[in-house]
């Protein structure tokens, strides 16, 4: 179906109901997955699914509903539902209305037809690579290969006309060895050809190996490498909390135009039109994204905003809403951090006793505004001395200030990974770019 003809019709509809101004979204993705475990496949599902977001408004009043179905019925009920949602709340004080049409940047690299098209066989191909390698280290392989494509159409009665088509392919794999090691690895990317899974398979084989037997640490600082999937972590949750503009405007985030909260050698932006990443060229309110500098050079910049809090602020949103409803506000969706100069090894190398540090795992902010986190660490904790790994360690906990560890970056990675950003077991926060990078200390408690 033309997602932009029935958006139009429901717009239609919506008038003849009397709406003075409306706003349809409708995201269409088909996407696939191959789940393995213990090195053998044991799932293959495909799923082909249709969500679609009615904003209806009555005056200063406004409602929405959804739908996942295309039908007559479901589009007279989803009008009828948003209008009756709007006429039963009431008047809004702050209510920007809906954004008018504004320029939409032109985006490369958002789309590959062999991600969107990619059969079971082809993903299986990239699996055995991921098998291969874990049966050459004497280690099982577990995780999944998704593949797929959305597209996405927000059309309005105040002449907003915004369509894309992406793609992504990403594989996630743990190890496990005989000796109870773990091995993490996992990709994003938006072809996917450019998933090696050999080259993962043999990262998470190595690290699961060289987890075997791991033995207790005390608790207490170190200096540690955070490696990729622990730096996006520290991102994602600092995104959520920090530089998003409607926790600012409610006295709920750290973040402060010029305080500074990083060291001097971490910059931090937010790009949807960067094909370095998954590419995007406009939000959920069809408004087209803009680059956002974040941190510069340790202090923070800007912040991430949608029509209702930019409004609020007397600016233009800088096209970064998510769907409707959305009670969590503005998020950045396209993190980068900037690289440094330093290999993993010479990373590594710097430590005289420290830790290298994989990811982490079930982390959960206690203090936004301070930006402190709970969790743990996991699939691969090492101690190091004298610039060399001597032993793995067992995972440890703790309860830091993300911006405390920011601040303490003394190197950064030169080389970076395109990886999910997680918040609360959901990838909300899209994909992050970033280096490995050293950390003077690093406060565990068991």
């Amino acid at each position: 179906m033309n997602l932009e003809r029935y958006a139009d019709r429901v717009l239609e509809t919506a008038r003849r109901h009397g709406a003075t101004d409306a706003e349809v979204s409708v995201e269409a993705r088909v996407a696939a997955l191959t789940r393995f475990a213990n090195s053998e496949i044991h799932q293959s599902v495909a799923e082909d699914t249709v969500r679609v977001t009615l904003r209806y408004v009555h005056g200063r009043r406004y409602g929405m509903a959804a739908t996942g179905r295309l039908d007559d019925a479901a589009l007279e009920s989803l009008v009828e539902r948003a209008s009756a949602n709007a006429r039963s709340t009431a008047e809004s004080d702050d209510w920007p209305g809906l954004p008018e049409p504004g320029p939409i940047p032109e985006v490369t690299g958002a789309y590959a037809a062999s991600t969107g098209e990619a059969t079971a066989e082809r993903r299986v191909e990239t699996v055995r690579e991921v098998v291969a390698a874990a049966d050459a280290a004497g280690v099982a392989a577990f995780g999944s290969f998704t593949t797929g494509a959305v597209t996405t159409a927000v059309i309005s009665t105040r002449g907003v006309r915004a369509v894309q088509t992406r793609s992504d392919a990403w594989l996630v794999t743990v190890h496990m060895s005989p000796g109870g090691g773990t091995g993490y690895a996992e990709t994003c990317a938006v072809d996917v050809a450019d998933v090696d899974g050999a080259a993962l398979g043999r990262e998470a084989a190595g690290k699961a190996r060289a987890d075997d037997h791991a033995v207790d640490l005390a608790p207490g600082e170190y200096p540690v490498v955070l490696e990729e999937y622990a730096v996006v972590d520290l991102l994602a949750k600092l995104g959520r909390c920090g530089f998003n503009a409607l926790a600012a405007q409610e006295g709920q985030s750290f973040a402060a135009p010029g305080l500074r909260v990083a060291s001097d050698l971490v910059t931090v932006w937010d790009d949807g039109t960067d094909p370095a990443g998954l590419p995007t060229a406009f939000d959920h309110e069809g408004v087209g994204k803009e680059r956002v500098s974040l941190i510069d050079r340790g202090r923070c910049v800007g912040l991430v905003h949608d029509t209702r809090t930019a409004a609020r602020a007397g600016i233009r949103s800088t096209g970064h809403a998510l769907p409707a409803p959305n009670p969590v506000g503005p998020l950045p969706t396209n993190m980068f951090m900037a690289p440094g100069a330093s290999t993993r090894e010479e990373l590594v190398g710097r430590l005289d006793r420290g830790l290298l540090v994989t990811r982490f795992y079930y982390t959960n902010p206690v203090n936004p505004k301070r930006g402190i986190v709970t969790g743990v660490t996991r699939d691969g904790v090492f101690l190091v001395e004298h610039g060399e790994i001597v032993s793995p360690a067992r995972d440890l906990r703790f309860s830091v200030s993300y911006l405390d560890v920011l601040r303490g970056v003394t190197a950064v990675g030169k080389e970076r990974k395109t990886l999910r950003g997680w918040y609360g077991g959901v990838s909300v926060l899209g994909d992050i770019t970033v280096p490995a990078v050293l950390v003077d200390s690093f406060r565990f408690s068991g």
